[in-house]
């Protein structure tokens, strides 16, 4: 069993210094919020330390460096609207993201 925390609660700190402060407690994972940037509509939400919209392998490569250099892997992405929401549009919008947080996971080979 690994034992990790949700980047949400450090909303101001880049994945980086994120990383570096896990690998300094001493946890073995984070699991990486992912929501669109943007303004937050509830606590938590808003939180992108990985911005999917254009995940790129470029992109993936660098957070794999990350992850060995801190030896502090990522056990997740994290994004949790409710896409069942009245409004189909808006759910639409969220369903949207999910598929690129679900590229973004397989790209950094996540899982």
């Amino acid at each position: 069993m690994k034992l990790g925390f949700v980047s949400a609660i450090l909303p101001e700190l880049s994945l980086a210094e994120v990383l570096q402060i896990a690998a300094e407690i001493g946890y073995d994972c984070v699991e990486v919020m992912c929501w669109p940037v943007g303004k937050a509509e509830r606590r938590y939400a808003g939180v992108t330390h990985i911005d999917v919209t254009h995940f790129t392998r470029d992109q993936a490569a660098e957070i794999q460096a990350l992850m060995r250099d801190t030896g502090v892997s990522i056990s997740g992405l994290g994004y949790y609207p409710n896409p069942l929401c009245p409004d189909p549009a808006e759910g639409d919008v969220y369903i949207e993201h999910i598929r690129k947080v679900i590229r973004a996971a397989a790209t950094l080979e996540i899982g």
